[in-house]
C-alpha cells in the first residue's frame, strides 16, 4: 500500500525538510579534526528543537533504544552510528543522517563529509555516491517503476568501480518516519516481482544510496545499532526526502533556495 500525499501535505513536509536542512548546516559547521561526534549531535538536536521540531531518531525502539538525535557513522560505518566520545581525525569521512518531525510531518536527509584532506579514492567514493542520488532524482520523470531507477543507480555505481550495500534501503515517509514502500538502491528480479512500485504523483520517498569500496554486505556492531561494511572498507551515504509531483520531483530537504547535495 502506498500513502499518497496531497499538495498541501507535501507543502507541510517541505517545512519539515527545511528543519532538517538547517540542522545539517549546524553539523557541517563543526566538521573538523578533533571534534567529537557527541558535540555534533548536540548541535543538531539544539537546531531541531530551536525550530520547534522533534528529533525523529532519539528513542527509536531496538534491542536498546537509539540514544541520540543524529546518526553519525565514520569511515567503514554505513548508517546508525551512535554519537559519543570519538574524535574525528584528518582523513576521515563521516556520514550524518538527520530526521525531524514538524507539525506532524517528517523530513529525513543524510550526507557524507570529508574531515580535512582525504585520499583520492575516498573523494571519488563521495562523488560517486552523491551522483548516484542525483541520477535517481533526475531519472524519476523518465521512469514508470522504481526498479528502473534502482537499476540506474546500481549500474552507475558498478561502472565507477564501487559496490551498493544490499539489504539497506530507502523508504516511504510522511506522518511517520518509515512508511511503505521500501526503496532499494539496487535491482533484483525478486524485488521487481514482489516489491516494485509505480512512480506516481503524491508519493514521497527517502532516496538514500549507500555505497562502499568493495562490500555489498554489512555487519551490526556490538552497540546493537551501528552497521559497518563486512570487509571494513569505507562507505558513503547521501539521502534526500523527495516528493513526486505532477511537475516532477521536488526535493523537500533542499535548502531554502532549492539547492543542496546532489542537486546543486
Amino acid at each position: 500500500m502506498l500513502y499518497l500525499k496531497s499538495d498541501q501535505e507535501i507543502a507541510a513536509m517541505r517545512k519539515a525538510g527545511l528543519v532538517v536542512w538547517h540542522a545539517h548546516q549546524a553539523a557541517a559547521a563543526l566538521i573538523q579534526p578533533g571534534i567529537t561526534t557527541a558535540e555534533i549531535n548536540e548541535a543538531v538536536e539544539r537546531s531541531i528543537r530551536e525550530q520547534n521540531a522533534t528529533p525523529l531518531f532519539k528513542g527509536v525502539p531496538g534491542k536498546v533504544p537509539f540514544p541520540a538525535a543524529t546518526c553519525i557513522s565514520v569511515n567503514e560505518q554505513i548508517v546508525h552510528g551512535i554519537p559519543g566520545s570519538r574524535r574525528l581525525q584528518e582523513g576521515d569521512i563521516v556520514s550524518i543522517d538527520i530526521g525531524a518531525k514538524l507539525n506532524g510531518w517528517c523530513g529525513d536527509a543524510a550526507t557524507t563529509y570529508v574531515v580535512g584532506q582525504v585520499d583520492e579514492k575516498k573523494q571519488k567514493l563521495l562523488e560517486v555516491t552523491e551522483k548516484a542520488l542525483k541520477i535517481a532524482i533526475e531519472a524519476i520523470p523518465r521512469c514508470r517503476m522504481w526498479s528502473q531507477v534502482a537499476q540506474r543507480i546500481e549500474d552507475f555505481v558498478h561502472k565507477a568501480g564501487f559496490e551498493v550495500l544490499e539489504g539497506l534501503v530507502g523508504h516511504g515517509i510522511g506522518s511517520e518516519m518509515w512508511e511503505p514502500p521500501q526503496v532499494p538502491n539496487y535491482y533484483t528480479r525478486q524485488y521487481q516481482i514482489n516489491g516494485d512500485f509505480p512512480l506516481q504523483p503524491g508519493l514521497v520517498i527517502a532516496i538514500e544510496p549507500m555505497v562502499s569500496y568493495s562490500s555489498r554486505s554489512f555487519q551490526t556492531l556490538p552497540d546493537h545499532w551501528t552497521l559497518a561494511t563486512a570487509d571494513g572498507s569505507p562507505s558513503a551515504h547521501f539521502e534526500h526526502t523527495v516528493a513526486i509531483t505532477r511537475k516532477g520531483p521536488q526535493v523537500l530537504t533542499a535548502g531554502p533556495d532549492g539547492k543542496g547535495w546532489a542537486i546543486s
